[in-house]
């Protein structure tokens, strides 16, 4: 049996500091909300100190990333969602993505696949050849170029995959004392909720947790998170359940565990353009007081350190191309001005970095009505979801080929 402990926090004040497994949290005298404890059945235990976990989001989450949210505060950082098929065959870009940072003491990957077989084996790949510590499995995205063959957030409706699925996944990787969680939806659309099944086939296949995006795929990313079926699936099952959806500030995380009794959470398009996010977040779940939001000035440390990173992964140019993409999120709501953002936004060398950064005031502060305003992609309601013909007739798909729902876009 072995016990990994994840706990590490600087401050804004000092993004380099070095991550280890002690917790530096200043915290009350009895801690408000107990450590995330996530059991594999032979024992094998991932504990988080801090309740919270940093989503898998494709082109976002990627070790750069992971790295300096880490660097902020305590949590599970979960590499990009990877595709069980692509880690069986060998695929030189699979195996690309599937790097940590130096920082990363637990080891943590999604993964997606349809098939139990193919999820098994390699589910023992990334447990042997990587020594992973944790597995999460994507069974919540919306993309409709998954959901049209039967995979994503579709797939729990089919009660006997997914029972299949979480069996031969846990059992692959209980082998090696790892545990498994699960990331889904409430259901394809309101009138075909799949959640409370499947926090039930979880539990009975040995799941250690499993979080719950409070938004049908039908609602993908649009309107407000139902917090209500979080508390639901709370009362169906004995596992911890994470919360998920509209986590905008560290408050919106407390008030969904006291509204739900969720075990922890995990944060998605919240933290975009906001790594110290999670550095509010360890301060709300060790009981003290929040700081103010970072000045221009500190933003634009933490994205100069972001550019570091980034630039250590793929090189100046190509680090800096990537980080392209995070701009806008970094700046939304400050006053940086037209020319600025669109030099930020072409960037492709520290040396264009530097110089726009350094016409930036810094010490402009962030209007308080920009507070608690959704980030990243949002959208409307789709008006029906693109199934498999016939896939809502039964509630089991047998031994159906879903292979063509293998998809590397990721989401939940």
């Amino acid at each position: 049996m072995r016990t990994l402990v994840v706990a590490c926090l600087t401050t804004l004040a000092d993004p380099r500091g070095a991550c280890d497994t002690t917790p530096k949290v200043e915290s009350a005298d009895v801690p408000l909300y107990p450590p995330l404890s996530l059991r594999a059945p032979s024992g094998g235990t991932v504990e988080v100190a801090t309740p919270v976990v940093l989503a898998p989001m494709a082109g976002i989450t990627n070790p750069a990333y992971r790295q300096l949210c880490l660097e902020q505060g305590a949590g599970l950082y979960v590499c990009e969602m990877i595709t069980s098929r692509g880690i069986v065959e060998r695929n030189p870009k699979t195996f690309d993505m599937l790097a940590f940072a130096p920082g990363e003491t637990v080891r943590s990957v999604q993964l997606y696949g349809v098939d139990p077989e193919v999820l098994a084996r390699g589910t023992r790949i990334v447990c042997e050849e990587l020594g992973v510590h944790h597995i999460d499995l994507n069974l919540g995205c919306p993309v409709p170029k998954v959901t049209r063959k039967g995979g994503g957030g579709v797939l729990p409706w089919k009660t006997d995959r997914l029972a299949a699925i979480l069996r031969a996944t846990v059992a692959a990787a209980d082998a090696y004392g790892v545990p498994v969680t699960i990331k889904t939806r409430i259901g394809i659309d309101a009138d075909h909720e799949t959640f409370l099944d499947a926090g039930r086939i979880a539990q009975d296949a040995g799941v250690a947790a499993i979080a719950l995006h409070a938004r049908t795929v039908q609602e993908a990313y649009a309107g407000h998170a139902h917090w209500d079926r979080i508390a639901e699936l709370v009362e169906a099952v004995d596992i911890p359940v994470l919360g998920n959806g509209d986590i905008w500030e560290a408050s919106d995380a407390t008030d969904m565990i006291a509204q739900t009794g969720a075990a922890g959470v995990v944060v998605g398009r919240g933290c975009l353009g906001r790594p110290w996010l999670f550095a509010d977040l360890a301060r709300a779940f060790a009981g003290l007081d929040p700081r103010p939001y970072p000045t221009l000035g500190e933003v634009a440390a933490m994205l100069r350190r972001h550019a570091e990173l980034l630039a250590g992964l793929h090189g100046e140019r190509w680090g800096l191309i990537d980080l392209r993409k995070h701009m806008a999120w970094y700046f939304k709501g400050f006053p940086v001005g037209g020319e600025v953002r669109r030099g930020l936004s072409t960037v492709s060398s520290f040396a264009e970095l530097d110089d726009l950064l350094g016409r930036l005031d810094p010490e402009a502060t962030l209007p308080a009505d920009e507070l608690g305003k959704p980030r990243g992609r949002q959208g409307t309601p789709r008006a029906h979801v693109t199934l498999p013909y016939g896939w809502l007739d039964s509630r089991e798909v047998g031994d159906a080929d879903l292979s063509d729902a293998e998809s590397d876009v990721s989401g939940g």
